[in-house]
């Protein structure tokens, strides 16, 4: 009995995900009210209130859930090391594509403006964490600056991928990213 209800639970939140997902891509979270977004899931407002405050609620734990993901995936990776600095590159787009229906939303126009701030903290203080173990030659804030600029650059070129209709591959935007992360401009004069 409790497998079954684990499955009902588990099937009314991917519901709930998916039926909020599909308004933000018309409408701001601000304008979405929980009459509409139980409507849209089948589900009643009881229902709702079980698993959520709100719908803010459930676009954090949506966020929540991605950040998370991508906390798992950046802890495996070594960055001072070219190859595996390609590899996570390769394996975060694959996790782009596997998911860019949900991520063209939430970096979109009605998604949260604070997922790509968070986005970018957690990247951040994970390339920080793995290079400033064992590098004294850079200092505090100019690692601070150089973090900063790689991910946020990446943020906004895989935000443009996304919103361009993914028309470049995955390999493709990793040798980008990559090349422009490990050599800069000069790399493509």
């Amino acid at each position: 009995m409790e497998g079954k209800l684990d499955r009902r639970k588990k099937y009314t939140r991917m519901v709930l995900k998916e039926s909020l997902l599909e308004l933000l891509n018309d409408k701001p979270i601000s304008s979405i009210t929980i009459k509409e977004l139980c409507a849209l899931a089948d589900i009643n407002r009881s229902t709702f209130y079980s698993h959520y405050t709100d719908q803010y609620d459930l676009l954090n734990k949506i966020e929540d859930e991605i950040i998370q993901e991508l906390d798992q995936t950046l802890l495996q990776y070594d960055y001072k090391k070219e190859k595996e600095m390609l590899a996570m590159t390769k394996y975060l787009l694959d996790y782009v594509v596997s998911r860019s229906e949900h991520l063209r939303i939430l970096f979109g126009d009605h998604g949260s403006k604070g997922f790509q701030h968070r986005v970018m903290e957690s990247a951040q203080a994970h390339i920080r964490s793995n290079l400033e173990q064992g590098s004294q030659q850079i200092g505090e804030n100019h690692l601070n600056y150089i973090t900063l600029f790689v991910i946020s650059g990446s943020i906004h070129i895989i935000e443009k991928w996304l919103s361009s209709g993914m028309q470049e591959s995955a390999e493709e935007m990793t040798k980008i990213i990559t090349e422009i992360s490990n050599h800069g401009m000069l790399h493509y004069t």
